[in-house]
């Protein structure tokens, strides 16, 4: 069935949105000459539109629901918080319920000895957070001189002043006056796109050992923390080499650098494990998590952290905090969503079943002539797009100008996966099923070959010289 929820024409929904709606990460005009698309509700892994329409969601909103849309848990959940306590503050030395339950819940799932939690509205703030939190812990132990965080180029940590300063999105630092002082960043881990002759192996010990090498130049008296994603997401889904991880690991340990693991699309499932973390075997002495601790239900992020970190910050006065730390509405929401994930056994069917199956259909796509690259873990995934899978090269065009093309032919198909330069990824809800991944294949394939055919038409099909 196809009944519409009743709203009003899509023409007028648009022209108001264009009237009204700041977006972001979007050009006003362009958008208001096209109109953008207006969606009225979903259910499971599929999107409807006003047009009626029912799309496919590839990308789970925005790598975040976890576990689907249109849960009525959620919104009961949801319901009985905002009757019983609809807000009140975690400042002076006051709590209550649901945050108190929320953290001992993470507490519990989470690795090691990340034991205390600093709760955000979002996984910026949580980032802000932690730049905050990492200088003030060394400034305590009476060093505070270690103030410089380093970060990757191409990486992703939000989008506010401080979280976009850790990012290493050069577009996103010709405005607005970042990154800011003592941020400093190196190479990423990619070896598709920068690792030239080198096996993958010895690509991702080279990119590791430049953080010991900037720790060196530096002075290891400055650096205060490295902060990375276990899988950069945004950035392209970038799954590191296999010696990346351990030798980044094991730098921090020999030079005390706090290691931050930004979890906020890696974790809660994505991987096959509750965390990234787990499933590259890092150590974090700080994670920072959002998006699937609600499964993006409410706005909801927080810093995971170690029992030496939270000790010396508790030692003393944290000036730092927001209004909606711990909402008791976004909190409980959390917490529902957690006891799901759990008590559906979603982390298992991701790792046994929808994982296993939609890699192996995955790979299928790498036989396509414009795809070169097409590599998943767990259910995050990219396919690289080129005009010579031998050589890896890049297209001539402006990069991005095929990934766009393909992310329309997508959308037409009824599919929604993201395109970040030219590479296309995918990170769809985790309760997707073996029928629907069969779905999401066709359309992309399907997608794939009007790309083609519309790149050869241009002209686009040109490697750059």
């Amino acid at each position: 069935m196809n009944a519409i929820t009743n709203h009003l024409p899509t023409a007028e929904l648009q022209a108001l949105d264009a009237a009204h709606h700041m977006h972001p990460f979007t050009a006003g005009g362009e958008l208001a000459e096209k109109g953008a698309r207006v969606i009225t509700r979903a259910k499971g892994v599929t999107l409807t539109d006003s047009e009626g329409n029912e799309i496919l969601d590839g990308m789970a909103g925005l790598w975040c629901v976890n576990i689907g849309y249109g849960r009525e848990e959620l919104a009961e959940a949801a319901a009985r918080q905002i009757r019983e306590l609809p807000y009140y503050n975690t400042f002076f030395q006051t709590t209550h319920v649901p945050a108190i339950a929320l953290a001992n819940k993470l507490a519990e799932l989470a690795p090691g000895d990340l034991n205390h939690v600093f709760f955000a509205g979002s996984g910026s703030e949580a980032n802000d957070t932690n730049i905050r939190m990492v200088r003030t812990y060394w400034a305590m132990k009476g060093k505070p001189s270690k103030s410089i965080i380093i970060s990757r180029k191409n990486a992703y940590h939000g989008s506010s002043v401080g979280s976009g300063s850790l990012g290493g999105m050069t577009y996103m630092h010709a405005q607005g006056g970042m990154p800011i002082p003592d941020i400093h960043h190196i190479n990423q881990p990619h070896w598709w796109a920068e690792g030239g002759d080198s096996t993958p192996e010895e690509f991702g010990l080279a990119r590791a050992r430049e953080l010991e090498n900037a720790i060196n130049e530096l002075g290891e008296d400055r650096v205060a923390a490295f902060i990375a994603e276990p899988i950069q997401g945004a950035g392209g889904v970038i799954i590191p080499p296999e010696t990346y991880w351990p030798e980044i690991q094991r730098i921090c340990d020999k030079y005390e650098i706090l290691l931050i693991a930004d979890e906020v699309i890696c974790g809660f499932g994505r991987t096959g494990n509750w965390f990234g973390s787990q499933t590259l075997g890092i150590r974090p002495d700080i994670m920072t998590v959002a998006k699937g601790l609600s499964s993006g239900y409410a706005p909801i992020g927080g810093s995971i952290v170690s029992d030496e970190v939270a000790n010396v910050i508790g030692s003393g006065e944290f000036n730092h905090g927001y209004t909606y730390s711990g909402h008791p509405v976004a909190s409980a929401i959390a917490l529902e969503n957690l006891r799901i994930l759990e008590e559906e056994n979603l982390i298992e069917h991701v790792r046994d079943v929808a994982a296993p199956y939609m890699q192996e259909k995955w790979a299928t796509l790498g036989d396509h002539p414009i795809v070169g690259d097409a590599r998943m873990v767990g259910l995050m995934g990219s396919i690289a797009l080129t005009p010579n899978k031998e050589s890896r090269a890049r297209f001539a065009a402006d990069e991005g100008s095929v990934g766009l093309i393909c992310r329309e032919r997508c959308f037409a198909n009824n599919l929604v996966m993201r395109h970040v330069g030219d590479r296309m990824v995918v990170s769809p809800p985790l309760v997707i099923t073996q029928d629907e991944i069969d779905t999401l294949i066709t359309r992309a394939k399907r997608a794939l070959d009007e790309c083609h055919a519309e790149i050869k038409e241009q002209g686009l099909l040109k490697p750059a010289s």
